[in-house]
């Protein structure tokens, strides 16, 4: 079986990665996240797609117990290096999302930035991958514990692409699909691996997340770097969804 394009991408793409300017608002994010929950502090919280651990890091200096979960090795490496500089524990784990498995149910996730929803392997159905992180998501949470998702904003994607790139396999309208060489993120990316990234419209998360056992309590921009309870614009980024599991 080919490897995940998206384990190679970030494995690569890890040491840089904090030098995203997406990353720089970290601790307003948790502030944000923090007051959304309102859990007390020791509580559980579950980060899907952590990456470098940016959020759980800073989860874990204000006195929550974390788990992070992410496909990468070389980004829980560098994970691993800022908990030691932090002087903080997190509990990471390499596992793809769609097939996690956890030994305890958690009072919160957070799954932020595309760390794992909506990045696509050649041939992966756009509609049924991300159901099973959802899926696995609900299972590993206690009733009632909140799930905050950000992802790709399926309006701006599709006033972003013509005719001409559906035609050019670049985006496919029906899935949300936008396709581009590794190369175009990646300098000396291997030939011939592609990154497929979907958007999403608030209807269709909706659907997906009351299919997956949560109940939607709100839905806003979700840009990082830009959480303020507010209306979608339709050119952000991103979206962010607020439910629990029911």
């Amino acid at each position: 079986m080919n490897e995940n394009p998206w384990k190679v991408f970030f494995d690569r793409h890890a040491p840089h990665y904090m030098d995203e300017v997406f990353t720089k608002h970290t601790k307003r994010e948790i502030d944000f996240i923090e007051e959304e929950f309102n859990l007390p502090k020791g509580s559980h919280i579950l980060d899907i797609g952590c990456g470098t651990g940016r959020h759980a890091i800073e989860l874990a200096k204000r006195g929550y117990r974390v788990t992070g979960i992410d496909i990468s090795e070389q980004m829980l490496r560098e994970a691993q290096k800022r908990c030691v500089e932090e002087s903080v524990s997190v509990n990471f784990i390499q596992a793809d999302a769609t097939d996690f498995e956890v030994n305890e149910l958690y009072d919160a996730c957070i799954c932020l930035c595309e760390g794992a929803f909506g990045l696509l392997s050649e041939g992966e159905d756009p509609f049924e991958r991300d159901m099973k992180i959802l899926r696995n998501i609900n299972r590993a949470l206690k009733p009632g514990a909140k799930f905050l998702l950000t992802a790709l904003n399926g309006l701006r994607m599709i006033r972003m692409y013509s005719d001409e790139d559906v035609k050019n396999g670049i985006f496919d309208p029906i899935g949300i699909v936008e396709t581009h060489p590794m190369s175009d993120y990646l300098e000396n990316a291997p030939e011939g691996l592609v990154l497929k990234e979907k958007g999403f419209v608030a209807t269709e998360l909706v659907h997906m997340l009351k299919t997956t056992g949560f109940l939607v309590e709100n839905i806003w921009g979700g840009t990082a770097g830009s959480w303020n309870r507010e209306p979608l614009k339709m050119d952000e980024m991103e979206l962010m969804i607020v439910s629990k599991k029911i």
